[in-house]
């Protein structure tokens, strides 16, 4: 079974609360089973939790709080990068120079998930391609997710003008998931 860290269900967590102050966290976890509502209530940071628990919890926030839109699961992604990588994990970026931090794309990678690997190309002088192989577990919203926690990190190391596309998802029948990123 594949697994995700903690500390990322913590950030989307978290998200939904700053969404809707007061109550944002119960309305999402309202939609999950009595399980998942108690596994993520006690949610260590470090420990290893199932994808699929994440699956559901980002479906939850999404239908709770975004409406229903896929494009939603982008700024998930951009709020779990914001906690994380100005908290625990602030030592992954490098300021100034976006290359050094995609540089780090397969230790981060290996931070968040237990399966798979991660690959970083540089294309350009502000281009980049990571690509992720041997994911057991796959979705077109965690793809989404990952979109948007790479715009936020560059632009949390200066980067301006991000652009971030996947142009290959195993979610929707592609060998390998391959994001490409640039910036001005």
């Amino acid at each position: 079974m594949v697994q995700v860290k903690g500390s990322v269900l913590k950030a989307r967590l978290a998200f939904a609360e700053e969404l809707a102050p007061g109550g944002g966290t119960e309305r999402v976890l309202g939609r999950l089973s009595e399980r998942d509502r108690g596994v993520l209530r006690g949610l260590l940071a470090t420990t290893w939790y199932s994808f699929d628990l994440g699956k559901r919890l980002d479906e939850a926030i999404v239908q709770e709080l975004g409406g229903g839109k896929t494009a939603f699961f982008e700024k998930l992604g951009e709020a779990s990068a914001e906690r994380n990588l100005a908290g625990v994990h602030k030592d992954f970026l490098v300021q100034g120079d976006p290359h050094a931090f995609l540089a780090r794309a397969p230790m981060i990678y290996s931070f968040y998930y237990d399966t798979g690997r991660r690959e970083y190309q540089a294309v350009g002088p502000k281009e980049a391609v990571l690509t992720t192989h041997g994911a057991e577990t796959f979705s077109a919203a965690d793809c989404l997710t990952v979109v948007g926690w790479h715009r936020k990190a560059l632009e949390m190391c200066g980067a301006t003008g991000v652009r971030v596309v996947e142009e290959e998802c195993r979610a929707l029948g592609g060998a390998v998931c391959r994001y490409r990123l640039c910036w001005q």
